[in-house]
């Protein structure tokens, strides 16, 4: 009897070490059963800020916000009696439901999960009086992203949900599950003034889910604070020109006021409306890849993305240089129109500086390149033009061509300038200039873009400096713009040189190859390109600026496989430049707008390819030094 008794009491014991240390687990270690007791009468609702909105710089508001519901669920409160009926008033398949909660219950039974994503207000309007017959399941109001014009797709950029890699890698701890954050054009490079701080509300409800009142009188609530307004540089309706000019090309326009580095409109074409990617993130998901997927590529800014070849328009690059260097002079430089060396078209000839340009003579700047490497301080030009070569690139350089100007866009391509090195590696230690003589005419290996030529036609119009072209002028309504779009920067060419070639870009216009753009009242400098393109016909290029002094608009146009600069580029760019500067077209000019507006280049046949043949080696250049 003794033993069974002692047996007995060890027992007892046992279970009440197992009990007590049950307990003890569940008052110190486990939080789950107090989660899911505060669940009951306590919710957090997060209360997600309104995204700055983006006006343009007349005030109008060009990205605005619209309210959307997510319907949160709660696995441990939803209780679905009929399946069939739950999918059929929420519109959802059933096999669907079933895959939401249980990742919903992957995630945590007491805490809210995302049901539905993005309702509109129309489509929560019809289920908002029911939803309290399903206890687990409420309401939490958001905003996407409205566009009252279908225009700056590209510039403006897109949100997106974060996805779970991009939250693994996030070392600000800032976001979170069904958070949006830019992805593209300003909306990714402002981020961190657009997004705002997100707020936090405890709500008290039944057991039925219904909110009866907040938490101790809200003590630990947050209000959202909402993003910071940003007050763009476009004018929008000059945008809006621009792109309808654009309709059925390929290329882009930019437009900068030489002053202040603003940029006035960025057309990239074909675009796409901005409306695609905001909204129903299923909807959006499908747009994104059918953008994706095109073959006119809508989704590519070729406006700081696309690198061209310049053509003629590199031609002023090269006078700069040329006359800074001391390798041409303005009144006795001349040269005549050898088309042995490379072709050209019908002009006068000889020609001083200031008529190359003008008339855009292709073997002048065969002869003014030689003469810039191998006239010069530098020892060997001739068998080893390299340092020569880099001295050359650095003025380029300091005219923003060939390295990323750091505009407020992410992706910013550099484009490119030769070097030595450059050469060194792909044409071996001993290249010769010969070789490469096509870059002192804008082809060959010469990369740049639109961004970048619009910002050339500037610095000229400043008469050698620059600041770096952004798209906000101002963060906050009655902000300013970031701190390094406030600085100057300026060329290594003398200044009195740019007043020279400004005036030779007048005659271009007037009296040269681009006379479609003359304006008798609007003295427009500029500069026609014709860029080679292996890919099909040429492409049409035009930078310029305007008036003459106190320039108030530069701008540079590249519309693909569109043949002569002065055919296509010159008259866009003139119609915008009166457009901004007047505000309307005259009834003059409407041939011209209808021309332009009418014109369909999206289908232009490519250029039968040539056979390859070998060139003969030539001594020109030693006999013509």
């Amino acid at each position: 009897m003794e033993k069974r008794k002692l047996h007995i009491q060890i027992f007892i014991a046992l279970i009440a070490v197992i009990f007590a240390g049950r307990l003890l687990y569940i008052q110190l270690f486990d939080n789950e059963l107090k989660i899911a007791a505060d669940n009951n009468i306590i919710h957090r609702i997060v209360d997600y800020p309104l995204r700055g909105s983006i006006l343009d710089r007349n005030g109008k508001l060009i990205v605005a916000n619209r309210p959307v519901f997510d319907l949160m669920v709660v696995p441990k409160d939803l209780k679905i009696e009929d399946t069939i009926a739950f999918s059929k008033f929420f519109n959802v398949k059933p096999e669907e439901v079933r895959i939401i909660l249980q990742n919903a219950k992957n995630y945590s039974r007491y805490k809210p999960s995302i049901f539905l994503k993005q309702l509109s207000v129309e489509s929560y309007a019809k289920i908002q009086d029911r939803l309290n017959e399903f206890p687990g399941i409420y309401p939490q109001v958001r905003t996407v992203r409205e566009y009252p014009y279908e225009s700056m797709a590209n510039a403006l950029g897109y949100v997106r949900e974060v996805d779970k890699t991009f939250l693994e890698k996030d070392t600000s701890h800032y976001y979170r599950q069904g958070d949006l954050i830019g992805k593209s054009g300003i909306e990714a490079y402002y981020e961190p003034y657009l997004r705002g701080q997100r707020g936090v509300r405890y709500v008290m409800t039944n057991v039925k889910g219904v909110i009866k009142g907040s938490f101790q009188n809200g003590k630990f609530d947050t209000l959202p604070v909402v993003g910071q307004t940003l007050v763009s540089s476009v004018d929008i309706e000059l945008q809006r020109y621009g792109e309808q000019l654009m309709h059925n090309k390929r290329g882009s326009i930019v437009a900068i006021e030489p002053e202040t580095g603003e940029i006035l409109c960025m057309v990239s074409a074909p675009s796409y409306n901005p409306s695609m990617l905001s909204g129903d993130s299923r909807i959006v998901s499908d747009n994104y890849y059918r953008l994706l997927n095109h073959p006119d590529k809508p989704l590519f800014n070729r406006a700081i993305m696309a690198q061209y070849p310049p053509g003629s328009t590199f031609k002023v690059a090269q006078a700069l240089i040329g006359l800074h260097e001391r390798a041409l002079d303005t009144i006795y430089t001349s040269y005549g129109c050898i088309q042995s060396l490379v072709g050209c078209h019908a002009h006068p000839s000889p020609l001083n500086v200031y008529r190359s340009i003008q008339y855009s003579c292709n073997p002048f700047y065969y002869q003014a390149f030689r003469k810039i490497i191998f006239s010069n301080s530098f020892e060997n030009s001739w068998d080893n033009p390299g340092p020569a070569l880099n001295h050359w690139r650095e003025h380029l350089l300091s005219l923003g061509l060939g390295k990323r100007l750091g505009i407020d866009l992410p992706f910013e391509k550099p484009g490119l300038i030769p070097d030595d090195a450059y050469y060194k590696k792909r044409k071996g230690k001993d290249w010769k200039l010969p070789n490469v003589i096509s870059i002192a005419i804008g082809q060959g290996e010469i990369g740049v873009l639109p961004i970048q030529m619009a910002n050339l036609a500037a610095v000229i119009a400043n008469r050698g400096w620059y600041i770096t072209p952004h798209l906000i002028k101002s963060i906050g309504r009655d902000g300013e713009p970031l701190p390094q779009f406030k600085e100057k920067h300026y060329s290594t060419i003398e200044p009195r040189w740019f007043d020279f070639v400004a005036r030779a870009m007048r005659d271009v216009v007037a009296a040269g190859t681009a006379r479609r753009a003359f304006i008798p009242d609007i003295p427009i400098c500029g500069k026609t390109g014709t860029a080679q393109n292996p890919h099909g016909e040429d492409h049409s290029i035009f930078l310029a600026f305007a008036p003459l002094y106190k320039p108030k608009i530069a701008i540079a146009v590249y519309v693909e496989n569109a043949g002569f600069g002065g055919t296509w580029a010159a008259p866009i760019a003139s119609l915008m430049i009166e457009r901004y500067i007047r505000g309307f077209i005259p009834e003059n000019r409407k041939y011209l707008e209808k021309y332009v507006l009418e014109g369909n280049l999206l289908n232009v046949k490519k250029k039968p390819e040539k056979a390859k043949t070998k060139k003969k080696p030539t001594n020109i250049w030693k006999n013509t030094l």
